[in-house]
């Protein structure tokens, strides 16, 4: 099972390894056991069924809440020529019927459902007809009542494997469950605890950074005019902010999108659509948006307030750096975050009490001085906590501290003054001089410190007024319009017993990239022809990091290029020749030869890649032991071999190839004027033939090199 798993992972999918669980998921599938895989977004889920499904007979039933990411997936697989469909309220009734005759007859490897078509008894009647190789349960924690995503249509989808002829295998996949969470899912999924799979929450490519007091709209323009040609993701929490954020970017000219639930459902596909399509750099969303996105180049995520619960920011942030580039998760705090969501949690129909202790949980995130991705490890109760992460905010101590000891005291001092009935607005605008009429309304100009930050601005006095309330020195009331109170650290403040040390974050330079950046945006842009013209988004053809491997290695021939990570051999045939194009006009136009990297497996090696592989043949060993030891598909192994003759090695090719596979090999070439892919060959021959054997011929009768 093992080596066809690994050729199914390089062929379709450009990986020589799997992922760390990948393999022990797929292995108790193969064995017919119910599996629960906890793995981190980004972490390889779908693999771990696709995989199986590919390896079997039959249609695996993907039951997802996730309309969206249906269709991501759908295109994705239809991509590299895998059959495969969504069934869900998005299509028409024609569409449906004809997607459940076509799965009636086996058509699909892959059938993407949404839990609420399980009740229709159409469905129903069309699976019972099927031949299912697995079920899978993505998003599983929706399924449990302790998940913060509970969905009480996905429980109920449970009971369709009663319905079912047969009881194929199950798996469940989510990326946050906590304990108790877990146990739920395996209670009703009846899933052993030897057949859980939990490979950790860390991502060791995502960068935490917390925020506090900042002026948030100048923070995020500045983050994001660092980054012109990255794509993000903005949370707000509220529809409003969401509009206003939305507004605030496109007059200053960034390309942007919004979403939420405000919104027609036609505008929020389109929005979706273009942030897919990488048509806007930023979208603006509340938390309706991004389950289910499978958008792999998403550079960075930023809240503009504290979310509800760990559960929530961690799937959110997580939505950055799929494709395993680093990438940044930045939360901006202030005291106001907290008083909106109490007004939210109040307003709800959840548990009160276990709400309030999540939130609070949160807020202790924001003010921990530990690192920050640690503290979320031991909030998951991760069995997994590597070291410190090194990588976020609190590791790096990005933070210069400034004693603002004597502005606090001003400030706090102007608040007892005005006997804590104001809020923040109204106490900058004291402490400016302001001649605001409330000011005389109220008599205000007549405190002694009235106008004693002069020299200040209004917005900077109101924001060093929220990293007050942020770090707890200030307490705004829960009231419609918040007033600010003095805290037990206040009054030690003023008495002079502590000082306010404020973190200002610290002037760093951008690391400088270590590929070409023009090329990458030549290869971007092609990319996004090519989707364009296919209607797929972009990073379904290659990931950003697969185009960045490009830039680094500049390969010469699909030989070269099939060794780049996550460039596998059916998307190879379908789009390499273009890319290579790019490559070779690239080399050419450079005064001065490229110097490019060797790919790692070279790399460690004193003797060039293919030659290993040629030596071992050599000895004796077949395509599939050498690919084995050396974590290589077979192709790959066969391709070395062939760059080794072309070397100038002793290489009997026609042990690759019959004389009667020969001849059709050429007759099909005689019938195009020029070279046809070899998946063309392959399909016009009139006999079995594999890779192998065709690009044996080829290079036996000097068609290839």
């Amino acid at each position: 099972m093992e080596a066809t798993a690994q050729q199914i992972l390089k062929d379709y999918y450009g990986y020589d390894t799997f992922r760390t669980g990948q393999a022990d998921v797929i292995e108790y599938v193969m064995q017919h056991h119910n599996t629960l895989a906890i793995m981190p977004t980004g972490g390889g889920k779908s693999i771990c069924y696709q995989v199986p499904a590919l390896l079997n007979q039959g249609t695996a039933l993907i039951i997802s809440p996730l309309i969206s990411l249906m269709k991501d997936q759908v295109d994705a697989l239809t991509a590299m020529n895998i059959p495969a469909a969504y069934v869900n309220s998005t299509l028409e009734a024609a569409e449906m019927e004809w997607t459940m005759q076509q799965a009636e007859h086996g058509a699909f490897t892959f059938l993407y459902v949404a839990p609420e078509r399980l009740e229709n008894p159409r469905f129903l009647q069309t699976i019972r007809h099927l031949s299912i190789s697995l079920v899978a349960f993505d998003e599983a924690h929706c399924i449990s009542q302790w998940g913060h995503d509970f969905r009480p249509s996905y429980r109920s989808a449970v009971s369709i494997l009663d319905k079912l002829p047969e009881r194929p295998p199950v798996m469940a996949l989510t990326a946050t469950a906590t304990p108790q969470v877990a146990d739920d899912i395996k209670r009703l999924l009846q899933i052993d605890e030897d057949h859980t799979v939990r490979t950790g929450f860390a991502r060791e490519n995502l960068r935490f950074q917390v925020v506090k007091g900042a002026d948030k709209e100048r923070y995020i323009f500045d983050f994001i005019q660092k980054r012109k040609h990255e794509t993000g993701i903005i949370y707000a929490p509220t529809r409003k902010l969401v509009d206003r954020l939305f507004q605030f970017l496109n007059r200053q000219g960034v390309k942007t999108a919004k979403y939420h639930a405000g919104m027609s459902e036609a505008d929020r596909q389109a929005a979706q659509s273009s942030f897919i399509q990488d048509e806007v750099s930023v979208m603006v969303a509340t938390n309706a948006f991004g389950m289910g996105i499978d958008k792999s180049n998403v550079r960075y995520v930023l809240h503009y307030a504290l979310p509800m619960n760990m559960e929530a920011y961690y799937q959110e942030a997580g939505r950055a750096g799929r494709d395993g580039e680093p990438s940044d998760c930045v939360l901006l705090f202030s005291g106001q975050d907290v008083h909106l969501l109490k007004f939210l949690i109040e307003n709800s129909a959840s548990d009160t009490q276990a709400e309030y202790q999540k939130l609070q949980q949160m807020m202790n995130y924001c003010h921990t001085q530990s690192c920050l991705q640690t503290y979320m490890l031991n909030y998951f109760k991760d069995p997994h906590i590597p070291e410190d992460c090194g990588r976020c905010s609190n590791c790096l101590n990005e933070f210069e501290k400034t004693d603002m000891t004597k502005e606090a005291q001003m400030v706090l001092s102007c608040v007892k003054r005005m006997n804590e009935r104001f809020g923040a607005v109204l106490v900058a605008k004291v402490l400016k001089g302001s001649k605001d009429k409330r000011i005389k309304q109220f008599g205000l100009e007549t405190l002694s410190t009235y106008g004693i930050m002069k020299n200040r601005t209004e917005k900077d006095i109101t924001q060093f007024i929220h990293y007050l309330s942020a770090e707890m020195i200030l307490a705004p009331t829960d009231d419609k319009y918040p007033v600010l109170t003095l805290t037990d650290e206040a009054v030690r403040i003023l008495k002079g017993e502590k000082k306010v040390m404020m973190q200002i974050v610290k002037a760093t330079d951008t690391a400088e990239a270590d590929y070409d950046e023009t090329l990458f945006e030549e290869l971007r842009q092609l990319r996004k022809e090519l989707a364009l013209a296919e209607g797929l988004p972009p990073y379904v053809i290659f990931s950003d990091a697969a185009l960045k491997e490009l830039c680094r290695f500049v390969p010469h021939s699909e030989q070269e290029m099939l060794e780049i990570k996550g460039i596998g051999e059916r998307r190879m045939e379908q789009y390499g020749e273009q890319f290579l194009q790019v490559l070779v006009q690239y080399e050419q136009s450079q005064t001065v030869p490229v110097q490019t990297k060797k790919p790692l497996l070279q790399e460690k090696q004193d003797t060039p890649s293919h030659l290993i592989s040629y030596e071992a043949f050599e000895r004796g060993s077949s395509l599939d032991d050498i690919a084995k030891d050396r974590d290589l598909t077979p192709l790959t192994v066969s391709n070395h071999l062939f760059k080794a003759y072309a070397d100038g090695k002793a290489l009997d090719l026609e042990q690759f190839f019959s004389e009667e596979q020969e001849t059709a090999v050429l007759d099909v070439l005689k019938q195009h004027d020029e070279l046809p892919r070899l998946r063309e060959i392959k399909e016009q021959m009139d006999v079995p033939c594999d890779y192998h054997a065709i690009r044996a011929v080829l290079v036996h009768n000097g068609i290839l090199e």
